[in-house]
């Protein structure tokens, strides 16, 4: 079902495997347990992370839901399930001037004309210029690249499709890339290796190692927290949290809200400026 109706990637798929197979070792057959042994498992997981157990916790209260609406089974014992309370850790942050000097560095490489530099550039050029997440990035098709539009193609998760605009300046260095880039592969960023295109871990070790270079602490850099940085700042340029959620390919701009605060210093001033009784007189 969650292959087929939700389209579920293939980590996702493995994820929720291995939360129902952890269930299966301390309730045995977990598609018939009452909620008294569902109640049991906060005590059996108490050693676990809370971010850990409300994971598992969400696998097996959907796993009862398809049960329901399958009709194999007709009470949901999942309200015994526990509930700890989980606070979503906001996202690392590079500044403007970070960022800038992690560009500058690229740029410089890539004046060399070699390939392998030109490529970093252009990775890193979507990465913040458009948002992309490590995976849809790695395995851009060629055709996700229209020669007539500033616009990617992208299928996010769950196969869900969107476009994402490309600005002039990342347009400019696809256009390098294509010029250097060679073989016949149907990937933008193609590789010898067996899925055919750059790996996550390949993308992710080109990042640090260029962040090094450029002086930034390789720690605080990954494509993630790039991708971090595009919403960040386009949220401080006063973009709206809809257009945003789009641009991201959150399904739910709940989601998507996590990036309002690091922007809480300009709303402050927004409001001290531009609310009518900000400047009325007490």
């Amino acid at each position: 079902m969650l292959a087929a109706e939700r389209g579920a990637a293939a980590n996702t798929l493995a994820a929720y495997r291995r939360d129902l197979e952890a269930a299966r070792e301390m309730l045995g057959d977990v598609a018939s347990a009452d909620a008294d042994a569902l109640e049991g498992l906060a005590t059996a997981w108490g050693g676990l992370a809370a971010s850990s157990l409300a994971r598992r916790c969400s696998a097996l209260r959907q796993f009862y839901g398809f049960l329901i609406d399958e009709g194999l089974r007709k009470d949901d014992p999942s309200g015994a399930l526990p509930r700890p309370r989980t606070r979503r850790p906001l996202p690392r942050l590079l500044s403007h001037d970070e960022v800038e000097r992690f560009l500058a560095q690229a740029d410089e490489e890539a004046a060399s004309g070699r390939s392998d530099a030109v490529r970093l550039l252009a990775l890193l050029e979507l990465l913040y210029g458009s948002g992309l997440r490590a995976t849809e990035l790695v395995s851009l098709p060629l055709a996700a690249v229209p020669r007539d539009a500033p616009f990617l193609h992208v299928t996010g998760k769950g196969g869900q499709q969107r476009m994402v605009p490309v600005s002039t300046r990342a347009q400019a260095v696809l256009s390098r890339w294509m010029a250097v880039r060679r073989g016949t592969s149907r990937f933008l960023f193609p590789s010898s290796g067996e899925s055919g295109h750059l790996t996550r871990v390949r993308l992710f070790q080109l990042l640090r190692a260029l962040a090094g270079r450029a002086g930034l602490d390789p720690e605080r850099v990954s494509p993630h927290v790039l991708r971090h940085a595009f919403a960040t700042h386009l949220l401080e340029g006063g973009a709206d949290l809809r257009v945003l959620q789009m641009l991201l390919g959150h399904a739910d701009i709940a989601t998507t809200q996590i990036y309002t605060h690091v922007d809480s210093a300009r709303l402050v001033a927004l409001v001290n400026s531009r609310h009518p009784l900000a400047t009325g007189q007490g």
